[in-house]
């Protein structure tokens, strides 16, 4: 008898997680594959005729084309620097400073950085003066034409992955900062007596150190 209830204790404990895992997580996601089987209206069994149609159709496709550059890119480049950020900061006089400094976008709203970098891409037709810090720029030089950033095929996605990499790179400064400062000063000063480079440092002993870090 009290085996068994020693057994089913873990389980007490953790059923109300379990519960709510189930409700809000599990549930949706085989609820969501089911109704996506129906039609429309969810009153007929169509099988897969909606992945069809949604594999086969030229704005699908483009909107899971830009989803990807999203994922790649925008996780690449937010991770990279807020890693390169978070190794050359430690290394600088005025640590909390530098770091206070990147992190600061994260304590903007995210209307005010809407604000900010609307007029940052601001774009006015040939001619005109040019009020977005970017295109007066480039109007510097006579023979370059304004560039309309967030209207534009080509820039639009990339413009606003800017946004995205201004704002997160901070926290991911952070985050991976406090890895950094758990790794053993014994092992960094080793391999450095070892002759070990700086970049070498970098590749083979603190990324493989901070993976799990980097990974989440």
């Amino acid at each position: 008898m009290n085996g068994n209830i020693q057994r089913l204790t873990p389980w007490l404990y953790v059923a109300p997680a379990l519960f709510i895992l189930t409700v809000y997580l599990v549930y949706p996601v085989i609820n969501t594959v089911y109704i996506s089987l129906l039609n429309s209206n969810s009153t007929q069994f169509v099988a897969f005729d909606n992945y069809r149609y949604v594999f086969t159709n030229s704005d699908m496709l483009t909107a899971f084309k830009n989803n990807l550059l999203w994922l790649v890119f925008a996780t690449l480049f937010t991770v990279g620097l807020g890693l390169i950020i978070a190794v050359l900061a430690d290394r600088v006089r005025y640590e909390s400073l530098v770091k206070s400094v990147i992190f600061l976008p994260m304590a903007i709203s995210f209307v005010a950085a809407g604000v900010i970098w609307k007029f940052v891409y601001a774009w006015r037709p040939p001619g005109q003066p040019q009020i977005g810090v970017l295109n007066a720029l480039i109007s510097l030089n006579p023979n370059a034409e304004p560039i309309a950033w967030l209207v534009n095929e080509v820039t639009n996605n990339f413009a606003l992955m800017g946004v995205y990499v201004w704002m997160w790179t901070g926290f991911c400064m952070v985050i991976l900062s406090a890895a950094l400062k758990s790794i053993p000063s014994e092992i960094i000063e080793a391999a450095r007596v070892d002759g070990a480079t700086e970049f070498q440092i970098f590749g083979r002993i603190i990324v493989p150190m901070i993976a799990p870090t980097i990974a989440v």
